[in-house]
């Protein structure tokens, strides 16, 4: 049977897959028993699982909190997270989970239409500009100025970021690094001290730019257990945007610039065709090849580097506790295209709402803060996810090497005028590796993308005048 995420999606009338998919909407949960609807709206307490239809016992109203996400890996976090809040603070906090179908417009009607809509809400950083723009994110209070340099990457600031407003908090993140098998490139380092006597021990040299693996790959005297040398899910666009990350522009940094749009320079063009060329190098199918099959290879010792996402350490960590991973593996930053050209991969960042229609947001802002910034040392013990505040000590070393790579990344864009922006992109690299002209597609992509733009529309919301902002949720949410 085919793996169903790999079977792709349609947003807005195009096709997606993979991870390019999931930067967009949300897999359904399939447990439709805890969906809240507009009619019932049954809240699922936390650490109980039971229903509560409206009656409040020990706890009042206001002394309640509703929080709605979509991720079953965060049960339990946010299980226990509630639980010691309620002990701290005597506030009670319900989680919800929730289906990641139309999230935004299911959150939209609780909060007009009933009164169990969620007082905050987890929700990847791309829907941030529709959220505040219907009226359910509002800026954050941040009394404890935790949102700044000092705590957070520049990454995930930007990420909470529009309009210059902190309209979230960071939680978790998800990006793209460079995949090593440690065991492997410690069998090279032992070959090559006893080849070489004397001089300076410098350990295992991760390679640091493409053509490092390529010079790597003509000289490696590869195991038989190894079918390839470098090999990634070039299929799907969070694997493959470090190519040209760093030379093109989607909104600026916060990503929320519509009149900040660069996609079609030398830069650009040079990095693409250097992409296009590893194609003789290794020949990677699009049609078949997927995430899923890339980890399963590198699981099996077929593959020495690939490029994985943060979901990967869990798979084998578990994988070598239960003795189905014989190696050992590492963590490094994507290497750069060449000595001139410099890689920037892509990132999505997990934030803390509130909603804008939330009568408690003092203390809806101080439980965000309390799960994203206070118990984060526990959110990838509890949850599998990687925090994205500063501070945090995990027992596997690879797993902060990944902040790294993080703090370099670019943020995916929040604007609605380039919601079919990842879908263009991802059919450009498919055109190029197979062998269409680069400047050509990439020069069709751009007029594509830039002819969305509407300057008008543009000034109106920065004027703070936007039909959007005036009209607020039925523009969305018909």
């Amino acid at each position: 049977m085919p793996n169903e995420k790999n079977k792709g999606y349609e947003y807005m009338g195009f096709k997606m897959k993979g991870k390019a998919q999931r930067l967009l909407l949300t897999l359904a949960v399939s447990m439709a028993g805890i969906f809240c609807t507009a009619c019932k709206n049954p809240i699922v307490e936390a650490g109980t699982g039971q229903e509560d239809e409206g009656e409040v016992t020990e706890f009042s109203q206001e002394d309640r909190l509703i929080l709605w996400y979509t991720d079953e890996d965060l049960t339990p976090y946010l299980n226990s997270a509630a639980l010691n809040y309620q002990k701290e603070k005597g506030i009670k906090v319900m989680p919800v989970l929730v289906s990641g179908v139309e999230y935004l417009e299911e959150i939209n009607k609780a909060s007009i239409h009933s009164e169990s809509g969620p007082d905050l809400y987890i929700t990847s950083n791309d829907n941030l500009e529709k959220a505040y723009l219907s009226g359910l994110a509002a800026d954050i209070q941040d009394e404890d100025r935790i949102c700044r340099k000092d705590d957070y990457p520049q990454t995930a600031l930007d990420a909470v970021t529009y309009m210059k407003r902190k309209i979230a908090y960071p939680f978790y993140y998800e990006t793209s690094f460079l995949l090593y098998n440690k065991t492997y490139m410690e069998d090279v380092l032992r070959a090559r001290q006893e080849n070489e006597s004397g001089g300076e021990d410098l350990g295992i040299v991760i390679p640091s730019t493409i053509d490092d693996i390529l010079n790597f790959a003509d000289e490696y005297d590869a195991p038989e257990t190894v079918e390839a040398v470098f090999k990634w899910d070039v299929s799907d666009i969070f694997y493959n945007y470090f190519f040209i990350g760093n030379y093109i522009s989607v909104g600026g940094d916060a990503g929320d610039d519509p009149m900040n749009i660069n996609l079609y320079n030398e830069s650009a063009i040079q990095c693409l065709k250097v992409y296009q060329q590893l194609n003789q190098f290794f020949s990677i199918d699009t049609n078949v090849v997927t995430y899923e099959g890339i980890l399963e290879e590198f699981l099996e010792g077929k593959t020495v580097f690939t490029i994985a996402t943060t979901d990967a350490v869990g798979r084998l960590d578990a994988a070598k506790e239960a003795g189905e991973f014989l190696f050992e593996y590492g963590v490094a930053v994507i290497p750069d295209i060449n000595i001139d050209y410099k890689s920037r991969g892509l990132s999505v960042t997990n934030a803390v709402v509130i909603n804008g229609y939330s009568e408690k947001q003092e203390k809806a802002n101080d439980f965000a803060k309390y799960i994203s910034y206070d118990k984060a040392e526990d959110l990838y013990k509890r949850g599998g996810k990687i925090p994205a505040r500063y501070g945090v000590a995990f027992e596997n070393p690879e797993i902060s090497k990944i902040m790294e790579e993080y703090e370099k990344s670019v943020s995916i864009p929040k604007m609605l005028e380039t919601s079919n922006f990842w879908v263009q992109l991802e059919i450009v690299f498919t055109e190029v590796w197979k062998g269409e002209d680069v400047d050509t597609a990439l020069f069709n992509m751009n007029e594509q993308i830039t002819g969305q733009m509407d300057e008008n529309q543009v000034e109106n919301v920065k004027k703070g005048t936007s039909p959007l902002q005036n009209a607020g949720i039925t523009q969305f949410f018909p």
